[in-house]
């Protein structure tokens, strides 16, 4: 069994992250929803941090109990119908008593008409209504995805990443062992840029991390005897990437001639990073290595062995033929 290998790159630990959360006004923005009712509120103070979002079926039967009230709402043809089937008086109580439980936003999909009830409840105890073209379970689909990339527990890891080939490759290594270096030439070798030096690593769910640069810090790759170079600005936009999904973890050390390296490559090692486990190879560095071109083939590799291809037990396999 291949060993995990954790600890390389350094950064902090899942136990020393905060806890996240993202402004209403974000979420707004970017999913091009129109807001209806609760004018009057500043939408950057409204936090959502959770990305579970809730679909009233029972609250608006009056059955309030166990509400999730920290839940993004969101209604569409059934709950509309079932409101607008509703003797008047009743309706306006039932809207009351769920806006005052408190959640963050409610969004009616479909782009349906917002009745005049929804919209005094809502303005009466401050939460904000949208309106979205959306249907109901894409909206839901696209708001979830937004929120659980956005929420996703994060760490900082001193590492470079760069998309090959559409491998996220995470760079690890010693200082002074020419990371950098290889970023730039993979780069120009027409792989794109994704962070360099620093890499916030979020993890997605047990099997999925995505990395980006750290907030700030752009598309730039510090050289040593030559300073930043801004990378977008040499190389063109089709040279980075925001962010990508980390697939395979590159480590690079001095090479050591006393110690035995892989040869063969049957065994794929494992390296743990902020809980994930990757694929793991150790490249000895030493003058005269062309690391980009061995990183490149690195990535191909890996694909290989994701569509089920492992060269070298292909070997083995014919030389006992």
């Amino acid at each position: 069994m291949a060993g995990v290998v954790a600890g390389d790159g350094g950064g902090r630990g899942p136990g020393d992250r905060p806890s996240h959360s993202v402004s209403l006004s974000s979420i707004a923005g970017r999913l091009g929803l129109m807001r209806v009712a609760g004018g009057h509120l500043d939408l950057t103070g409204i936090e959502v941090t959770t990305a579970e979002v809730n679909r009233p079926g029972l609250q608006l039967t009056g059955y309030l109990d166990h509400f999730p009230s920290e839940r993004f709402q969101i209604i569409g043809w059934a709950e509309t119908a079932y409101l607008s089937g509703l003797e008047p008086r009743m309706r306006a109580r039932r809207l009351d008593e769920y806006f005052a439980m408190g959640f963050p936003a409610l969004v009616v999909a479909r782009g349906l008409h917002v009745m005049n009830d929804m919209v005094a409840a809502a303005d009466r105890h401050d939460v904000p209504v949208f309106v979205s073209e959306m249907d109901t379970s894409r909206f839901a689909s696209a708001l979830t995805w937004l929120l659980i990339h956005e929420l996703a527990p994060r760490v900082v890891i001193d590492a470079g990443l760069v998309d090959v080939h559409g491998e996220g490759v995470l760079i690890l290594g010693d200082k002074n062992l020419g990371k950098s270096e290889t970023l730039l030439e993979l780069v120009r070798r027409g792989h794109r840029l994704i962070a360099d030096d620093q890499v916030e690593v979020r993890r997605i769910s047990d099997d999925h991390l995505r990395g980006r640069a750290v907030a700030n810090v752009g598309f730039v790759i510090d050289i040593p005897g030559l300073g930043s170079v801004d990378v977008e600005e040499l190389f063109g936009i089709g040279s980075i990437r925001s962010d990508g999904r980390v697939t395979v973890a590159v480590v690079l050390e001095s090479r050591d001639l006393d110690k035995e390296y892989e040869r063969v490559g049957i065994e794929e090692q494992v390296q743990e990073v902020f809980g994930v486990r990757l694929t793991r190879v150790l490249i000895p560095v030493q003058p005269g290595r062309n690391l980009a071109v061995i990183i490149e083939a690195v990535a191909l590799t890996h694909r290989q062995r994701q569509l089920g291809y492992v060269a070298a037990a292909e070997l083995t396999a014919r030389g006992q033929e």
